[in-house]
């Protein structure tokens, strides 16, 4: 039988709407990984953010983190492998986003750390929103000045708000083809638009085919629902959107499945899982 390789997307896709795996899901996956399911998730989530959600998944293999960027263990948080933007490239991002303090943050190395900067002052809800949901993290800095929020290797930005707020800031960066950028729809609140920028070549796809050779899987099989999975979606053996999907990876879907608040995806997984049980 081929080594088959499944990989979710978090947000709106193994995740439920309140931003929790249901026990249901996690129970399932779990008894999977133990009979020998190959599983992991990809998300644009730091392993930091993850792991307080995914934290009850005995995964046996690495995570895929801010949509590629970072490699890293669900069960410690340590970082396997990361990229981070040159000098030259975060020379020329200070310059494209000196309004980022108003709306945006910065995920910066240091050593094995990361932290993720901004500056006190007057947000965006979007931003204020997430800097209240994070009040109590102390990986969550505010820094002095706008130079000091890019500190250490900075190696990706994140700018949260309507789009009117956000989209000029978009067409500001990716008129360069030096990084990644992402912008889309908020997965929980329609009136909120997320951009987020990466380094060149980091993106969910090139991490799982990395992933995918590195251990010796012949196929990949994946499951998401927003645009930072398309990449994946193009490069996989067969790509499953949840009912809750946007249209365009329903588009692009092998098939589309039940919703994330019906645990879809654990359910398809036990599903295919028995029924490769039973061939054997």
């Amino acid at each position: 039988m081929s080594k088959v390789l499944y990989v979710s997307d978090l947000d709106g896709t193994l995740m439920r709407n309140d931003e929790t795996l249901s026990e249901n899901t996690v129970r399932i996956i779990n008894e999977l990984v133990e009979k020998g399911l190959s599983f992991t998730y990809a998300t644009a989530r730091s392993v930091e953010s993850a792991r307080p959600i995914t934290g009850g998944l005995k995964l046996r293999l690495p995570v895929i983190t801010r949509n590629g960027a970072v490699l890293a263990d669900n069960e410690t948080g340590e970082h396997i492998k990361k990229s981070v933007f040159s000098e030259e490239e975060v020379s020329l991002l200070k310059e494209l986003l000196t309004d980022i303090p108003r709306c945006g943050y910065v995920s910066c190395f240091i050593g094995k750390e990361m932290i993720r900067t901004t500056m006190p002052g007057e947000h965006t809800v979007g931003l204020q929103g997430y800097l209240d949901y994070y009040k109590d993290d102390p990986t969550m800095k505010y820094m002095d000045s706008y130079e000091e929020m890019f500190c250490g290797d900075p190696g990706y930005v994140t700018c949260i708000g309507t789009k009117e707020e956000i989209e000029p800031i978009y067409d500001r960066v990716r008129a360069y083809d030096y990084w990644e950028c992402i912008f889309q729809k908020d997965t929980y609140r329609e009136e909120e638009y997320w951009l987020e920028i990466c380094p060149k070549n980091c993106t969910k796809a090139k991490s799982l085919l990395k992933l995918k050779e590195d251990y010796g899987f012949d196929r990949l099989v994946v499951f998401g629902d927003s645009l930072n999975d398309v990449s994946m979606f193009k490069i996989a053996d067969e790509a499953y959107a949840v009912g809750n999907a946007r249209e365009e990876v329903k588009a692009l879907a092998t098939a589309v499945i039940g919703y994330n608040e019906e645990d879809a995806v654990a359910h398809f997984l036990r599903d295919r899982m028995g029924g490769e049980q039973e061939t054997k």
